[in-house]
């Protein structure tokens, strides 16, 4: 049995099991053909999830274009015959430079692209070490971040052990 309370906005559910009366839930109400306040939050959350997918598409094909130019200096690099020791070992800082930052855009790169799988698995927003929810703030700053604030914390601090990438 329903019963609606116009004063909360709220229809109510009752049980009558025997001698009992139990209000099993409290469920927000909406004038028919109107959405209700779980389904108007949930739109939000998948505009905001959508949101998200945009920003890690767009990072992601910048990411990938970025590595595969600074792979393309690296080999440019490399084809320098330099003659001068002074070059050589200039020619040779460049290409240790440029792995480095290809390296760190490849992690960076393969980062976003576990958050986009999770977004697709529907674990998005949650903190892959304790479950819990990652802070809206803290995803707006990093969407590819894998930990809450406070796993983040133990990790850097050593007190967590890294999962794999």
């Amino acid at each position: 049995m329903s019963s609606h309370c116009p004063q909360r906005n709220l229809r109510l559910t009752h049980l009558n099991w025997g001698a009992y009366h139990f209000c099993l839930a409290l469920t927000p109400w909406a004038a028919p053909g109107e959405p209700s306040q779980d389904y108007r939050s949930e739109l939000m959350d998948k505009k905001k999830l959508e949101g998200f997918k945009k920003r890690l598409e767009t990072r992601q094909q910048d990411l990938r274009r970025t590595v595969s130019r600074t792979q393309a200096d690296g080999r440019s690099a490399d084809e320098d015959t330099a003659q001068d020791i002074a070059d050589r070992a200039a020619s040779s800082y460049t290409k240790e430079f440029l792995f480095s930052q290809s390296n760190n855009e490849r992690q960076l790169l393969q980062m976003v692209e576990k958050a986009l799988a999770r977004i697709r698995e529907g674990s998005f927003g949650e903190c892959i070490h304790c479950g819990k929810e990652i802070n809206a703030k803290r995803l707006e700053a990093v969407p590819w971040t894998r930990h809450c604030i406070e796993c983040q914390e133990k990790l850097e601090q050593g007190l967590l052990e890294e999962a794999p990438r």
